[in-house]
């Protein structure tokens, strides 16, 4: 299980944009989670992928709780998730060719040998052609840029995987195709999805349940923070 509970988070402890929100992901279910712009779901997604640390709360992975972020996190835990996020040019180092861009996860966690074979074969999943691999992201479309970036989170074969907001700049097509590329992911490993969005419509259609940031929120005000574990 990927667990959330009674998580509070922001920038400044006075004012925090996460208050009191609990959460859970079972492997292989799809879970939604819908809220406007600026609700604060975003930086809940970055709690859940260790990117952000809480004020307050606990997250759980598989029951162990997670007490170390970002590169703090024990690579245990690095890699067991797979996060993509809403703009693929704040996410990609614009130097890098997309084939080394998916590649990065690997060359870090020192698995250079799986690098050609896990290319290959993630482009051609998330509907890259090889002519693309060897260019950089000035030099690709957004939707190209993106479904490099998926396949990037999905090279370590993660777990767990956290969309946040990541067909919100793309066309209807390229949104299709990057969702398949997920949910044919989620079938062959069994992976946990939180999904992360506005568009109801979509996380309805993809995911099997959706939560409603309100509905996650409410009593949060009331509610006094507890010590981070």
């Amino acid at each position: 299980m990927l667990e959330l509970h009674d998580i509070t988070a922001g920038y400044d402890r006075r004012t925090p944009v996460v208050r009191n929100v609990t959460l859970a992901v079972a492997p292989g279910e799809a879970v939604g989670l819908l809220g406007p712009s600026g609700c604060g779901k975003s930086t809940l997604a970055r709690v859940a992928a260790l990117l952000h640390r809480p004020d307050s709360g606990t997250l759980l992975l598989d029951g162990e709780p997670v007490r170390r972020w970002r590169h703090r996190a024990p690579r245990a835990h690095r890699t067991v998730l797979g996060v993509v996020f809403q703009q693929p040019r704040l996410a990609a180092d614009p130097r890098l060719r997309l084939t080394d861009l998916i590649a990065e996860p690997l060359r870090a966690t020192g698995r250079r040998d799986e690098i050609p074979h896990s290319v290959d074969e993630l482009a051609a999943a998330v509907g890259l052609t090889r002519d693309l691999l060897d260019r950089r992201p000035h030099e690709v479309s957004d939707g190209q840029l993106q479904r490099a970036c998926l396949a990037r989170a999905l090279v370590l074969r993660p777990r767990w995987l956290i969309c946040d907001e990541m067909t919100a700049m793309l066309d209807a097509s390229t949104t299709a195709a990057l969702v398949a590329a997920v949910e044919n992911y989620r079938a062959a490993s069994g992976a946990g999805l939180l999904a992360v969005g506005h568009d109801q419509l979509l996380l309805d259609r993809w995911c099997d349940r959706t939560l409603h940031w309100d509905d996650l929120a409410v009593g949060a005000k009331t509610k006094p923070a507890q010590p981070t574990r």
